[in-house]
């Protein structure tokens, strides 16, 4: 156990059994909506997002492409300030293609909505989200991904399977949540 983790962490939410299982049936949903696809693009929105996009893609029986960007909104911290940074774009073009982005939670909704509406203005084909983790009762816009794994309260603030704390944590095989008091200092 890493010292810092015993320090920050009040309890395990989701062990890495129900991450690979939730991840399994999560690859079975993309398998089945995109069967007949020729141009599937799957976007890792990253740093977050990355443990579940490798574990997902791994499942993926059909010809996909990967692509990435990276997308802040939180800074390092543990609470979204309402802007939403594009800090590295898409490699590759999208228009016409079927479009599934992967992200790690939606949260306020405020950066899958950015995101949403630059992707879907290059006129892809179809598009379509999936996150790991949705809470839907922080929402300050109004966004409902495609799919999601696991649904989380308004109070929990996780780390690890990519979520940090401070950049930190991020390499756990849980998801653990932080205790209160850390998140109240």
């Amino acid at each position: 156990m890493l010292e810092l983790e015993k320090d920050i962490i009040d309890y395990v939410l989701f062990t890495q059994e129900q991450l690979e299982v939730k991840i399994k049936e999560l690859s079975i949903w993309v398998n089945k909506t995109y069967k007949n696809s020729k141009n599937l693009i799957v976007i890792g929105l990253l740093k977050g997002s990355f443990p579940f996009f490798a574990q997902l893609i791994k499942s993926i029986d059909i010809d996909i492409i990967i692509d990435f960007m990276t997308v802040s909104s939180y800074g390092g911290g543990t609470s979204n300030d309402g802007s939403v940074k594009i800090i590295l774009d898409l490699a590759n073009d999208i228009v016409d293609k079927d479009v599934l982005v992967v992200e790690d939670i939606i949260d306020t909704g405020k950066t899958m909505q950015k995101v949403s509406n630059l992707l879907k203005s290059r006129n892809p084909k179809s598009f379509r989200v999936l996150t790991l983790l949705n809470k839907p009762s922080n929402r300050k816009v109004s966004f409902e991904p495609d799919k999601f794994g696991f649904e989380i309260k308004k109070d929990q603030f996780v780390v690890g399977f990519g979520f940090d704390w401070e950049e930190k944590l991020r390499q756990l095989p849980y998801i653990g949540v932080i205790k209160k008091e850390i998140i109240a200092k």
